[in-house]
């Protein structure tokens, strides 16, 4: 769903009437907010199988840092690979780089390390790694990247839309107070079950990643 039809399905729910833009009202642009929060609520709830992508780097010799184009804050690792030397690559803790870094003479050859280090003036991620690159190493970031606020109608949900409605309805009756019956209570409780469906759905096509095991 678009950004426009996300706002469009909770004013229904409100019975309120339908804009051709998020910016027509003052109403309007407040559900478009909501939508946002809702948004954010889902999307932070789970690691969703839409918002999972590989970024691909290919190292330049003698470079340890790289900005991850598409990446921002909410990015989340789920791993990383040396796909030229063909292993996983382990994270290091930034006090565990520095010491490598600064307290020894760095080493050239494939990397096997890697740490954030910030994110630059665009707000992608900077990844350091180690040792340096003595070459071209091509590097696999699987993340899950979940997605900046919508500003434009056109914009396009990509978790589950249904939780996503349902929450920004029931924070729109906690806003003003009535919904014409039902209680904000009953309708985070409504958001809550329809999460835990749509989460437990798409679960399911990982399996691994919901079984504890003792190691």
């Amino acid at each position: 769903m678009t950004y426009l039809q996300l706002v469009n399905s909770v004013l229904r729910r409100l019975r309120e009437n339908e804009v051709t833009t998020v910016d027509q009202n003052s109403y309007s642009k407040l559900v478009g907010e909501l939508v946002n929060d809702a948004k954010r609520i889902v999307e932070d709830a789970w690691d969703w199988s839409t918002l999972r992508d590989t970024l691909t780097v290919d190292t330049v010799a003698d470079t340890f840092s790289y900005a991850l184009s598409g990446t921002n804050y909410q990015s989340k690792t789920l791993d990383v690979i040396n796909d030229t030397s063909n292993y996983f690559m382990k994270q290091a803790s930034s006090s565990w780089m520095n010491n490598a870094f600064l307290n020894n003479d760095p080493p050239q050859s494939a990397p096997s390390y890697y740490s954030w280090n910030g994110a630059n003036s665009s707000g992608n991620l900077i990844v350091d790694i180690y040792p340096i690159p003595d070459g071209v190493y091509s590097l696999r970031f699987n993340l899950v990247k979940r997605t900046e606020d919508f500003t434009n109608d056109t914009d396009t949900l990509s978790v589950p839309s249904s939780p996503v409605v349902q929450y920004a309805t029931a924070l729109a009756a906690r806003e003003r107070g009535e919904t014409g019956g039902t209680s904000a209570a009953e309708l985070f409780s409504l958001a809550g079950a329809t999460l835990a469906d749509a989460i437990a759905l798409d679960a399911a096509r990982f399996p691994s990643e919901t079984i504890w095991t003792y190691h």
